[in-house]
């Protein structure tokens, strides 16, 4: 879990590259007061973030009030695929706003219709009905939610087991944070659902067992078979690492799937839109899901996610016991239209394919000088990282972690 960084100003060397600005203490004195305004009225589960003050975002840009200027490597999480502010994005907003409608409910829109159209365009052939959400967790806990339904249905009561990763993410909603497997983040849960399980997830690093074999074993060891499970929800990277699993044994696992009439879902919150090389990044593993997950970077800006899946699993329920209040958000249908359009028109794609390799160079390069504190490195496209320990153990090190991103915001 993330830690506390200090709020009090700290003096810092100046830096002023063609990219970065630093000059002044930071955070900014004027900043302070702001900060701790959300210290006050906010939960301390929101101290995880160094305390930079956005002022604006501009491409690969963060600025504050003070002539300080960043780079920022995360695209704020992996939302802003096509830069911050695009200007396609932006004036795609402002339009929305002044034609007047910004709220609709689940009444028809054409801003709904034509987003709609184009996922299921971007989407492999047979996945051919979207349902359009806010977040992230809500479009997993609806891929749960159409998953069990369909074993309902085709297998009856005991066909209702979910299967996530050990170490996967999700969201962190009652069902999401259920088929997520990050250590300590569901034990308030308490009383679990005993058909959601987690298997091993074979990065081939933190389980170096990456046979599809560890995922039956797992499956059996937790008394289920395979006609009581319903559905497969798995991240086609986990985020944490990143990590990435064995195009075989993904490849398994699908056909494992068909032949027991699970729903598979891929996870693409984090991965979909272009950021690995791929424009979804199973592509990279040759199979076709039963439904996709996504959001953060389907609008590189305002929330909005969505499932997109096949048509006997998507229409399950009847009209209007399926719907969200700001499903399908005018102004976030908008911005999602012009960022979807401006990543294939400059093929920001094939750019984040043509980086991988300058980007995995730099990372092993930083491995190479630290072998005993980097235990891990990975990049597919232009998503990567480093995954820190404490040598000689193979075992995690957040506090190195933590120093790390402090010192990178100083820097």
């Amino acid at each position: 879990m993330g830690k506390e960084f200090s709020i009090v100003p700290r003096q810092v060397p100046r830096v002023e590259t063609k990219f970065r600005r630093i000059v002044t203490a930071l955070p900014h004195p004027d900043s302070v007061p702001t900060l701790k305004k959300l210290r006050q009225f906010e939960p301390q589960s929101m101290r995880g973030q160094p305390p930079l003050v956005w002022d604006r975002a501009d491409d690969i840009f963060v600025y504050d009030k003070h002539g300080n200027k960043w780079l920022d490597w995360s695209s704020g999480v992996l939302v802003a695929n096509a830069g911050h502010a695009a200007p396609e994005v932006r004036q795609a907003i402002l339009d929305q706003v002044n034609s007047g409608l910004l709220h609709n409910y689940v009444f028809p829109s054409e801003e709904r219709a034509d987003l709609a159209e184009c996922l299921v365009s971007v989407a492999p052939q047979g996945l051919d009905k979207v349902f359009l959400l806010t977040t992230g967790s809500e479009a997993t806990e609806c891929a749960i939610k159409l998953a069990r339904s369909h074993g309902l249905r085709v297998g009856g009561k005991r066909k209702i087991g979910i299967v996530g990763y050990e170490r996967g993410f999700h969201g962190r909603t009652l069902g999401a944070q259920q088929a997520g497997g990050m250590a300590g983040q569901k034990s308030w849960v308490v009383n679990l659902d005993p058909a959601i399980i987690n298997v091993p997830f074979p990065d081939g690093y933190w389980q170096q067992d990456t046979s599809f074999e560890t995922f039956l074993i797992a499956i059996e060891s937790a008394g289920l078979k395979a006609d009581e499970i319903a559905g497969v929800l798995m991240e086609t990277y986990q985020g944490d690492g990143p990590d990435f699993a064995p195009v075989r044994y993904v490849r398994e696992l699908a056909a494992w799937c068909k032949q027991h009439n699970v729903v598979l879902t891929f996870d693409e919150v984090q991965a979909g839109f272009g950021r690995t090389g791929k424009f979804w990044a199973f592509e990279h593993y040759a199979v076709v899901p039963d439904l996709i997950c996504c959001g953060k970077g389907i609008s590189s800006s305002l929330p909005l996610s969505a499932v997109i899946g096949r048509a006997e699993i998507m229409d399950q329920f009847p009209p209007g016991s399926m719907t969200s209040t700001h499903t399908g958000n005018p102004v976030c249908c908008a911005a999602a239209l012009a960022n979807i359009r401006k990543i294939i028109k400059e093929n920001l794609t094939f750019n984040a394919a043509r980086l991988e390799q300058l980007l995995l160079d730099g990372l092993q390069h930083i491995q190479r000088k630290h072998p005993d504190f980097i235990g891990h490195v990975t990049a597919r496209g232009l998503v990567g990282g480093l995954q820190t320990v404490r040598a000689p153990r193979k075992e995690p090190d957040p506090d190195l972690a933590h120093a790390i991103i402090e010192r990178c915001f100083y820097k």
